[in-house]
């Protein structure tokens, strides 16, 4: 029986493809290492980077407690209200096509990581709107958190888990004992000027405020009824094997 020419072709394609699949390297708990060349990156460049990156270290104190306290001296009532470590000396790794190409300090140290709250709550929010336990992000949040009167007032009512997500709900009140108006405030006017102020529609103003992404994990574990770390680890971290020293 004769085969087909298409059927030839085919054949060859699918030794391609299996070929490729088998050899393509994904990094697992031990990630390999090559140099800038095999990668087809500039060495020299890669050096210069590098050196930029141990030479020019945060200048605040190593101490992250006296770093903060400085960094927020002229925010009204600032406390440290968490746990802190000294941070260590720079450290770094470039990575090329899941290969490491270079490193730099200690790269096994755990260190504090600032601003990954933002990646940590949107993939929690994510897990529960694909479980179903958010219908919506453009609902209303306090359709969800039943404790407190966190969203009661008319324009707390408003907001939206989009708006909480985006950071442009202008959510107004007092969490943890901690006023959203006094986290960040205006470079201008006095403690009166800022408690006062005009809130603005949920929705048309972007600000990075603290106290309001500590009401989205609030919020968030409300609809979760269980310590968001915990999902975390159960449905993201232990499925791509990371570590067990994060928390």
């Amino acid at each position: 029986m004769k085969r087909s020419r298409s059927a030839n072709v085919l054949t060859i394609l699918y030794c391609v493809v299996f070929f490729n699949v088998q050899t393509q390297y994904y990094p697992d708990k031990v990630w390999e290492e090559k140099s800038p060349a095999e990668v087809s990156l500039n060495n020299t460049l890669l050096r210069r980077a590098v050196d930029f990156a141990l030479s020019n270290e945060y200048t605040g104190s190593r101490d992250l407690r006296q770093a903060t306290l400085e960094s927020f001296s002229a925010e009204p009532f600032h406390e440290i209200v968490g746990p802190t470590k000294k941070r260590g000396g720079p450290a770094g790794l470039i990575i090329k096509n899941g290969y490491i190409v270079s490193k730099w300090g200690d790269i096994d140290r755990v260190d504090m990581t600032f601003s990954v709250t933002k990646s940590y709550l949107s993939t929690i929010a994510g897990l529960a709107l694909e479980d179903g336990l958010i219908s919506d992000v453009n609902y209303k949040v306090g359709q969800y958190v039943w404790e407190g009167s966190y969203f009661e007032s008319a324009h707390n009512s408003k907001i939206t888990w989009h708006h909480l997500l985006t950071q442009s709900s202008d959510w107004s009140g007092d969490l943890f004992g901690m006023q959203d108006w006094a986290d960040r405030p205006p470079r201008e006017g006095g403690i009166d000027d800022w408690r006062n102020r005009r809130l603005l529609e949920p929705g048309t103003n972007f600000e990075y405020n603290d106290v309001r992404v500590n009401l989205l994990a609030y919020s968030l574990l409300h609809v979760w009824r269980k310590p968001l770390p915990q999902v975390l680890k159960e449905r993201i971290m232990d499925h791509i094997g990371a570590s067990t020293s994060w928390r």
